[in-house]
């Protein structure tokens, strides 16, 4: 085969180091281990970067695809910690990061008649590694809760406004946290978590346990911070809710970020 003129590797004059340099909105199919032992497959939107020395021209981006594509035609989650580490040796850079982003369901039965739905989480695992042999491992859950304002509750003669609202909720960790687990510590802050599938016994269910348990957005994170603070295995955590205001034309929001 023809020798080919390799541009990416000219030098370049500017004197400027790149942080991150690769593809984005690469979708690849997922494999996910349940907590309760089943697999789940999904699709992941995908973000692959590595540093860039200041004397090089360009990254060779098509390796970075290569490096997916070699774990076949499905990447299951546990060796996802091996992609970075394998995009240093290839791309002979000082640091690497990868970003997973994905749909999680659950199956959630509601909470009177236990009719059973499917519910959907979106998910983000940010992997990075360094020629030094540093790994960094950021997890992220999107929760989606509901929220009733205790002003509201307060000042009304009757009925209260409630809204729904997103938790997005990102921790470090000592060992390996499952996803439904960062799941249920968020919706237990909540005033009430949501459902796919509510008859009119458990919309009323639902609806009197918001009532009873309002919360404005900074007691939203609040609570996800002190069950947070509470878990030895967890070192460091960023919450941040949005309520999508149901009287207002705003959203209200809230953010705690503790390096524990």
């Amino acid at each position: 085969m023809e020798e080919l003129k390799d541009t990416q590797n000219e030098r370049d004059d500017r004197n400027i180091a790149i942080d991150r340099v690769g593809v984005k909105a690469l979708r690849f199919p997922l494999e996910v281990k349940e907590k309760e032992g089943n697999n789940q497959r999904t699709v992941a939107t995908v973000a692959l970067a590595v540093d860039l020395p200041k004397e090089f021209k360009g990254t060779h981006m098509s390796r970075f695809v290569e490096v997916l594509s070699a774990h076949g035609n499905c990447l299951d989650v546990r060796e996802l910690h091996k992609v970075p580490c394998e995009m240093l040796d290839v791309l002979n850079a000082s640091r690497a990061h990868v970003e997973f982003d994905f749909a999680f369901f659950r199956s959630k039965a509601a909470p009177v008649t236990g009719k059973r739905g499917l519910l959907d989480y979106q998910v983000r695992f940010e992997v990075e590694a360094g020629s030094d042999g540093s790994r960094d491992f950021i997890h992220t859950v999107m929760v989606p809760v509901a929220t009733l304002c205790p002003c509201s509750k307060a000042i009304s003669d009757y009925g209260a406004h409630n809204q729904r609202g997103l938790v997005t909720y990102s921790v470090r960790s000592k060992q390996p946290i499952w996803i439904e687990d960062l799941i249920d510590l968020v919706e237990q802050s909540a005033s009430c978590e949501l459902y796919s599938l509510l008859k009119r016994p458990d919309e009323k269910a639902v609806t009197e346990r918001a009532y009873d348990n309002p919360v404005f957005v900074e007691d939203l994170v609040r609570n996800v911070a002190a069950r947070s603070n509470a878990q030895d295995n967890i070192t460091w955590y960023k919450v941040e809710a949005e309520n999508f205001e149901s009287i207002h034309n705003h959203n209200a929001y809230a953010m705690i970020e503790k390096q524990k």
